[in-house]
């Protein structure tokens, strides 16, 4: 039977009660994970980043240097969150007027990955093994296997989730994966190697 992954939490990094973290995990320098956040097995928390309090994350989410997960983000499976992306909570911020009781929840479905310095605006799902490029603002939802980048952010082609641009055919050059369409975005029509579920 193989020996159980141990927990990695650098000594300048902070863990508050009531938190969740799954076996293998890591959590590298200077990091705060607040109070009843869940994290999954197997996940890699970069440098100087905030989670929660009461985020969800997924097990073998990456989440790079300088990002902060609010409340109100789930994160499934596998997703990957680029250096210093941002995930805001509240539509119309002020300093003066309290107005978390008003945060919008965001959803990151499983394989997505979010480019460095990408926005994603709070209340909008990203679809599965979606690609947000770096620098894109998200103010609206994207659909599974989309690549998307520019501000706002537009639909610019099809990704398949080895991460491969897919070609007008919808097959994937890298590891030959065909697509088709559906109705949150796009499917695997069959197995292909690095595709997924």
């Amino acid at each position: 039977m193989a020996e159980k992954l141990k927990i990695f939490v650098h000594p300048s990094s902070f863990v508050d009660e009531e938190v969740s973290l799954g076996a293998g995990t890591k959590i590298w320098h200077f990091c705060h994970i607040m109070a009843k956040t869940v994290i999954g097995e197997e996940c890699n928390i970069g440098q100087n980043v905030v989670i929660g309090p009461e985020v969800v994350i997924g097990r073998g989410c990456k989440i790079q240097n300088n990002v902060s997960v609010y409340k109100g983000v789930t994160l499934e499976d596998e997703v990957f969150c680029g250096p210093s992306m941002v995930f805001t909570n509240v539509v119309n911020p002020r300093a003066a007027i309290r107005r978390m009781d008003e945060a919008r929840p965001t959803l990151v479905k499983r394989g997505a990955s979010l480019g460095a310095n990408c926005t994603i605006i709070c209340g909008v799902t990203i679809g599965r093994f979606a690609l947000v490029g770096a620098g894109a603002v998200v103010a609206k939802d994207v659909p599974d296997h989309a690549l998307v980048h520019g501000n706002p952010a537009k639909i610019r082609g099809w990704v398949c989730a080895c991460g491969g641009k897919l070609g007008p055919d919808q097959r994937c050059p890298a590891c030959a994966g065909e697509y088709e369409d559906c109705e949150t975005g796009l499917r695997r029509r069959g197995p292909a190697a690095g595709s997924g579920p």
